[in-house]
């Protein structure tokens, strides 16, 4: 015991010594965790401002993502599958798919629905023109 106290000086100058070690580190710990704090409260605004929200109703069609699809991803597959009715959309996020022909109704997250923004309606041809040989072309 009398060797600890040659080695340190006593155990008054070597609890000062430690707690001045301490207290410098928290003075290098403090600002750290501040930056550290404000960095990803700036990450979160950043991230949070590119989600849009999406607000779904009944009778909207959507397409759904098939999260099956990844395990064999080709370059020319669609990662979204059908054209689905929205029955029901219940209010934390869950919502009640109707299929293509509308014998089969199924819950999924509505993470994984996105607009359908193609045409719904039938398609008429509105007008056909008959391409004939120009005018100025003359055989002589």
């Amino acid at each position: 015991m009398w060797a600890l106290k040659r080695l340190n000086c006593g155990w008054a100058e070597a609890a000062n010594l430690r707690m001045t070690q301490l207290n410098e580190m928290e003075e290098f710990r403090l600002p750290a965790y501040k930056s550290a704090t404000m960095y990803k409260e700036r990450m979160k605004f950043v991230h949070d401002k590119k989600i849009l929200k999406r607000e779904f109703k009944s009778g909207d069609l959507v397409l759904l993502f098939n999260s099956r699809l990844k395990l064999f991803m080709g370059k020319l597959k669609s990662k979204w599958s059908g054209l689905l009715k929205i029955v029901n959309v219940s209010p934390y996020g869950a919502i009640e798919l109707e299929s293509k022909d509308g014998l089969r109704t199924f819950k999924v997250n509505g993470q994984r629905v996105k607009y359908y923004l193609g045409t719904t309606g039938d398609k008429h041809l509105v007008e056909q023109i008959a391409l004939k040989d120009s005018p100025t072309s003359t055989t002589e």
